[in-house]
């Protein structure tokens, strides 16, 4: 170990030997890691630290001295700014080489799951202008005694002044123009903009997936999941407005969506009607607490539950409600594999339930993020059951 650890302002020389979880280089002084924005794989670069940790520290990118074959010019004039994107430096097929490699990693360090279990990143036709869902932020900039409208800066909470969104849906782009010709008076404000969803009823502060384009690779990987476990029931937690009750409910003999949005249950019903999808229904409730319920009524072994729940993924009574009533089938929808995979660790303690697969999709394009779907089949009696 390197007894002299460098001090903040100091400038270094780097080679980046890792892309982390979150888009920083990982870059090494003998044993000392330094994690450093917007570089590439390969790349050797000079830095200056910022940030200084008793075994890592953080830099901010000063020149790259040897470029990696991947890195492209990015095609948003905010970015490196504006802290929505980590990756537009680097070429897309890069990208969905590096998310699969930081996904199978978390896996194996937080799950123990073997990483020929994930699939490559399936990947998105539109890498660009493809979310239909942002939120726009203003504040009020005293130096420039005017309105920031945009988004939050990459290294601090502060918003950047912006004009458009490179990974925005063009409708977006418009409403961004409206916003901004019509400021609130001193800020503070945050305004959710949405494209329509075309054929579905999505109430205003209802989940709805923010990618359009990929949506049908995500059906079709999840039902590529239901199929092969040949279940005959669906129980879909988090249902939101219905999209996967409503996608999948031909798959299977009956369904039932929960939800603990009021709206989103009452909506999900009227795109089940306007569908002609008459196989299941919508309850209004805490997924955990009617999971036993449900079950109950299904055969257990012959159901699917599918899982979509927020970022912050599932509580800790959801999965033990799994544990204990058995379900055959878990298809978890995540667009965090850190907590998805602090989940499956859970799900499958002792053995209960065994991960068979997981299919990550490339949802958001520059971006770190990334969705997978996990196939968790049941491999020994619930807890307390027979």
């Amino acid at each position: 170990m390197n007894d002299s650890i460098p001090a903040p302002g100091q400038t270094v020389r780097l080679t980046i030997s890792d892309i982390a979880f979150g888009g920083e280089g990982v870059g090494r002084l003998d044993d000392f890691v330094v994690f450093v924005p917007f570089v590439a794989l390969g790349e050797t670069v000079e830095a200056e630290l910022v940030e200084v940790k008793k075994r890592f520290g953080r830099a901010r990118l000063l020149k790259v001295l040897e470029a990696s074959p991947d890195r492209v010019a990015p095609a948003c004039r905010y970015f490196g700014e504006c802290g929505g994107c980590q990756y537009q430096h680097i070429a897309y097929p890069a990208q969905l080489r590096i998310k699969h490699k930081q996904a199978c990693d978390l896996f194996q360090r937080i799950g123990g799951i073997d990483p020929a279990l994930v699939d490559p990143v399936i990947p998105c036709p539109e890498p660009y202008g493809y979310r239909n869902r942002i939120m726009i932020r203003s504040q009020w900039d005293k130096f420039k005694q005017g309105l920031n409208i945009g988004f939050l800066r990459a290294d601090n909470r502060l918003v950047v002044d912006i004009e458009e969104c490179k990974i925005a849906e063009p409708a977006l782009n418009e409403q961004i123009r409206l916003v901004r010709q019509n400021p609130p008076p001193k800020g503070g404000i945050k305004v959710v903009l949405r494209a329509a969803a075309e054929g579905w009823e999505v109430p205003r502060d209802s989940f709805f997936q923010n990618n359009f384009f990929l949506l049908p690779k995500l059906v079709e990987a999840v039902a590529a999941r239901l199929r092969d476990s040949g279940s005959r029931f669906l129980v879909d937690a988090y249902c939101g407005v219905g999209f996967f009750s409503i996608e999948l409910g031909g798959l299977v003999e009956e369904f039932v969506g929960v939800e603990v949005d009021t709206a989103a249950i009452l909506a999900a019903r009227r795109n089940a009607l306007a569908r002609g999808r008459k196989n299941g229904q919508f309850l209004a409730g805490r997924a955990e607490e009617l999971l036993p319920r449900m079950l109950g009524r299904f055969e257990a072994r012959s159901t699917t539950v599918i899982l979509d729940p927020p970022r912050t993924g599932c509580p800790p009574e959801m999965l033990e409600a799994l544990r204990k009533t058995g379900p055959g089938q878990v298809l978890y929808v995540s667009c965090h594999p850190a907590t998805l995979s602090r989940d499956l660790n859970v799900l499958c303690a002792g053995d209960v339930f065994k991960v068979t697969k997981i299919a990550p999709l490339d949802m958001f394009p520059q971006t770190q993020h990334v969705e997978c779907v996990a196939d968790a089949r049941l491999a020994a009696p619930p807890i307390g059951g027979s």
